[in-house]
């Protein structure tokens, strides 16, 4: 079984268009904010979505090996679609609402003069559409290139 699974070309193309983009987000962030951070390889949010990168790579892989028209591909562009709307909608709006309510407590604590117990909540959950689209792209490539 297990070698099986470690024959999945398709599976295998996705881990690495994922693994990918988690390694570009860590050199992404680098870049742009001057200081290594590890914890991007395993983080969500950022650039570029590995989320959509996996996703894509998946669909791109399975049109690519199966058929455009296949029944299969469609399920897995249909998936596809609404991890990638999911990653730019509803996370990325939860992402906004930790960053207030964050502000919140933040400003609670001030005003009673008490140190912050509670734990921050995660800010950077979702993607911007430029991250999805351009994790969607790096997927799509990494599909091309390993089929």
């Amino acid at each position: 079984m297990i070698q099986s699974i470690g024959n999945n070309r398709v599976l295998l193309i996705s881990l690495l268009a994922w693994f990918i983009a988690q390694t570009l987000k860590v050199i992404y962030t680098f870049v742009v904010d001057k200081h290594f951070n590890a914890w991007r390889f395993v983080g969500s949010g950022g650039m570029p979505s590995s989320h959509s990168a996996f996703v894509m790579s998946l669909s791109t892989s399975i049109g690519l090996i199966h058929g455009w028209d296949s029944s299969i591909f469609a399920l897995s562009i249909c998936f596809s679609l609404i991890v990638m709307y999911d990653a730019a909608g509803v996370r990325r709006a939860v992402g906004k609402q930790a960053i207030i309510l964050n502000k919140i407590i933040e400003n609670l604590h001030k005003k009673k003069e008490k140190k912050e117990t509670e734990q921050r909540l995660k800010e950077l959950i979702g993607h911007t559409p430029i991250e999805v689209v351009a994790g969607a792209f790096l997927g799509v490539i990494i599909a091309y290139l390993m089929v």
